[in-house]
């Protein structure tokens, strides 16, 4: 039975007290913004007068980083326990305290760019606007596309309802998809749920993951063609927000707002193919390892070695990541120190409590990082990863202003998948059990496969789907499933057996819904390997802690730079594939 939150020992909950040290310190918050979000109106029309300007954007900066504090504390507090009326309420409340200041600031940006260019480059020569200087060069940059003041205003009312393919897709994914249910091999009624279809892959027995893959796969085909006219829609909405702006590609627009060359989203699909061969291999082993006539879809997930799972409580879970970042230095091991015993992590699961993990805080506070503990070699593997991101955030936080502080989500993932890394590297060359170091392998292997490999393919599938919109070619379920399922035959190769249905898994991928967005988990793991391996190879610590300390101060493959990785040249791509080679080859060698 889940304990209560009051219940939980108190060396396992955050302290809240770090942001607001009461309720009515909180409240007290709250008031101010609210009254003080109405000295807004005072500056609209006066962006021109440099004077004025610099106050504004004071005033905007003050107010952000205040309401950011209060809003994260809100939901933290939330998250401890989601049953509380009074937590949900609060939350809520900062909800419409946020869309209050967004839309008091609103004006902002099309008055700034309405401004002539020598106006910004001026803003820019002037130290007063330092503060702001990365800001100014966004808006210089991005200003040939901004339209004019009424098409704006057009485009904002459409962006009013431009949303609602996603939010209709995460309704009926969410709250209206039927799965049949079935019966398991012990004749128990299976009701599926996306949950329990992760569960129902790993089970070792083959015909329930195929009851389980045919129920999930058939609801998506049974609503296809509902499913299909909604994703185009969202695809022409990309198209048009494209075309209107003046960029001759969805993708082209969707880079270009990152401030990532598109040549990174080339280097990335041309390698992925050229690695083709690597992938089959390890398809071709999972079917032997797992000693498999025909390897289906629906075998892809479960492991390849059983009773390996590392089983650790909390405290020694901890002492392992701790040990498996010291090549990180004594500075990185301090902060991890410091993260454990100050109140960052909130550890064990109570009622109530928000579900998963993750790792979130506020500007001049440090990050919390939210977990639900069991002794899993999964959550052992989340320890470090939320760490990842909880020092990542405190070291931009603590170098950057507020304005240069926040990284972008191009290099999100990095410092969370490096700490992963080091950690199976650590375990690798720490194990001498010959089926525990099977397990670590296959469970890396499996973290290239997913994330590196597949993503890719969904990259692809995106690409397509955009380009055919773009020469006024009507999509349609036949030609999304067709082109899907002949991507899943090149990404997986031969030695598995394409079901029919895996067609329609393209159906099912919420991401689709945010366009371009799942390349950048491909090119994070690419990163994290060149990083981890250069790192343990005692080249470059200085420069990843730079990395680390930038924020969003530079352009992002700038601050990739800074860590020895250049994703506009091959290299950082074959370290990585030659790392999934050689961990196959240590693989078949255990063997």
């Amino acid at each position: 039975m889940l304990p209560n939150r009051c219940d939980v020992e108190e060396k396992y909950r955050w302290n809240l007290a770090d942001i607001f040290p009461s309720l009515d310190d909180f409240n007290k918050e709250v008031e101010y913004l609210q009254d003080a979000i109405k000295k807004f109106e005072k500056y609209v029309g006066t962006l021109g007068d440099k004077n004025s300007l610099l106050e504004l954007l004071n005033l905007d900066s003050e107010l952000g980083e205040r309401l950011e504090r209060a809003y994260v504390y809100a939901h933290l507090l939330r998250d401890e326990d989601t049953a509380n009326n009074e937590n949900n309420s609060r939350a809520n409340a900062m909800e419409i305290l946020a869309t209050k200041l967004s839309t008091a600031t609103s004006f902002i940006l099309p008055e700034l760019t309405s401004q002539s260019d020598e106006y910004l480059e001026e803003l820019l020569n002037d130290n007063s606007f330092s503060k702001y200087h990365l800001s100014l060069k966004e808006i210089i940059r991005t200003k040939s596309h901004i339209l004019s003041h009424k098409e704006e205003n057009i485009l904002a009312k459409v962006g009013s309802f431009s949303g609602d393919f996603e939010n209709t897709f995460i309704m009926f994914d969410n709250a209206d998809i039927k799965f049949k249910s079935y019966l398991d091999k012990d004749k128990n009624k299976i009701v599926l749920s996306h949950g329990l279809y992760g569960l129902a892959l790993q089970s070792n027995d083959q015909n329930d993951r195929k009851k389980a893959f045919n129920s999930m796969f058939g609801a998506y085909k049974d609503m296809i063609n509902t499913i299909t006219s909604n994703y185009a829609g969202s695809v022409k909405t990309d198209w048009f927000y494209s075309d209107v702006r003046g960029f001759s590609s969805s993708l082209e627009r969707a880079m270009f707002y990152e401030n990532v060359s598109p040549k990174v989203y080339k280097k990335l699909v041309e390698n992925v193919h050229k690695n083709f061969d690597v992938m089959h291999d390890y398809v071709a082993y999972r079917k032997e390892a797992l000693g498999l006539k025909t390897l289906n879809m629906y075998d892809m997930y479960v492991p390849i070695v059983e009773g390996a799972d590392i089983k650790l409580e909390y405290e020694e879970a901890v002492e392992l990541v701790k040990k498996a970042l010291l090549p990180m230095g004594d500075e990185y091991q301090a902060l991890l120190n410091k993260a454990f015993t100050s109140g960052w992590v909130d550890v064990v699961e109570n009622k109530g409590k928000k579900s998963g993990a993750y790792s979130w805080g506020a500007y001049g506070v440090h990050p919390f990082v939210l977990l639900n503990y069991q002794k899993t070699t999964h959550d052992v593997f989340t320890i470090a990863h939320e760490l990842g991101h909880a020092i990542h955030s405190y070291y931009s936080n603590t170098t950057q202003n507020y304005e240069n502080a926040n990284y972008v989500i191009f290099v999100a993932e990095i410092a969370s998948t490096v700490n992963e890394v080091l950690l199976i590297k650590h375990l690798l060359k720490n194990t001498t059990d010959k089926n525990v170091k099977k397990y670590l392998l296959s469970y890396y292997m499996d973290m290239f496969r997913t994330t590196l490999f597949r993503q890719t393919m969904f990259a692809e599938f995106e690409e397509f789907s955009h380009s055919e919109v773009e020469k006024d070619i009507p999509l349609t379920a036949e030609s999304l499933s067709d082109k899907y399922y002949q991507l899943n035959k090149e990404y997986y190769g031969k030695s598995v057996k394409h079901n029919d249905l895996i067609r329609y898994e393209w159906a099912r991928i919420p991401h689709f819904y945010t366009a371009f967005y799942v390349y950048k988990y491909a090119t994070g793991i690419i990163t994290a390997v060149n990083i981890a391996t250069n790192i343990l190879e005692g080249k470059n610590l200085e420069g990843y802690k730079n990395f680390l300390k930038t924020g969003c101060s530079l352009p992002p493959l700038d601050i990739i730079r800074l860590a020895g990785v250049d994703l506009e040249t091959d290299t950082p791509y074959k370290v990585a594939f030659d790392e999934f080679n050689n961990a196959l080859k240590e693989l078949k060698e255990i063997d």
